[in-house]
């Protein structure tokens, strides 16, 4: 079963990704924001596929995200930033950083668990 890191700040928003994704057969362990998702994958197994919110306190995603892509335990991890912020130029530097997909918020759930299931299958 794969295993799929949420990152993100907002509870609700991070239990509603949690449950949609627990609900199509994924294993999902969370993080509240960038520092403690580095500390929660350097401890151990890094997660198949990472889920990621940009705005956070402490780290936000585009640093997160560039310093996973940067390391070779993890560079191949797939990324899907889920952000509030929806512009043209937010998708384009959430892309430049290393995500491997963007998708704005608010989101269709098929949307978010679509994109998740085709990184992993790739």
């Amino acid at each position: 079963m794969s295993m799929v890191l949420v990152v993100e700040d907002s509870v609700p928003q991070r239990e509603m990704i949690t449950d949609l994704l627990r609900g199509s057969g994924l294993q999902v362990t969370v993080a509240g924001d960038g520092v403690e998702a580095l500390e929660h994958i350097q401890s151990g197994q890094p997660p198949d596929l990472v889920v990621l919110d940009i705005v956070m306190p402490r780290m936000n995603g585009y640093e997160l995200c560039r310093r996973l892509k940067a390391d070779p335990s993890t560079q191949n991890v797939p990324i899907v930033m889920c952000s509030s912020k929806g512009e043209e130029f937010d998708r384009y530097w959430g892309m430049k950083q290393g995500a491997d997909a963007y998708i704005a918020k608010p989101f269709q759930p098929n949307e978010l668990v679509g994109t998740v299931k085709q990184l992993l299958r790739g």
